[in-house]
């Protein structure tokens, strides 16, 4: 299986081995991941039977000033903005996140937070036979879980809402 780390995060795969699926034709991605894995899964020419995309990082449909907010939090304090993203994470659970903590990028950020899902996109992964999952918690403060979850629901192959949990997955 090949696995994409969410932002400012390394390692942190083993949250999700309960649903990850070990197989040469997995591809795996949380949060930043899920993107990275999409946009692999789109370009590789390798066999992928199944996409799993953990708290996809989905933020199209928020104003540009959410976007604008959070880059400027970045600029002022990258080290405040990694601790409050971290404890935002983890909620609504308490789980200490810092085991998985990577340095993250400006550059990173702004991706994520201007990445545009597309319908296209998916529709042409599942077109080549690929098993599209998206998993979503509902208390997310991260993305926007709502959004998401009307988003995803008709373009991939499962959804699966974790009632009380938040980015990743736990109440």
């Amino acid at each position: 299986m090949i696995y994409f780390s969410g932002f400012c995060l390394k390692g942190e795969s083993e949250l999700f081995a309960d649903w990850l699926i070990e197989s040469d034709y997995a591809v795996a991605g949380f949060s930043l991941g899920a993107i990275l894995a999409l946009e692999f899964a789109l370009q590789s020419e390798s066999r992928i039977d199944r996409l799993l995309l953990f708290s996809p990082a989905f933020f199209q449909t928020l104003p540009e000033r959410f976007g604008t907010r959070q880059l400027r939090a970045w600029d002022r304090d990258p080290e405040a903005y990694r601790k409050q993203f971290f404890q935002n994470c983890a909620a609504p659970s308490d789980r200490d996140l810092s085991p998985y903590a990577a340095e993250g990028t400006r550059e990173e950020l702004a991706f994520l937070l201007s990445y545009h899902w597309e319908e296209k996109k998916l529709r042409r992964i599942r077109e080549c036979g690929t098993i599209v999952e998206v998993f979503v918690g509902e208390e997310d403060r991260i993305i926007d879980a709502a959004g998401a979850i009307e988003f995803f629901t008709p373009r991939v192959d499962a959804l699966y809402r974790f009632r009380h949990a938040g980015h990743i997955l736990t109440k």
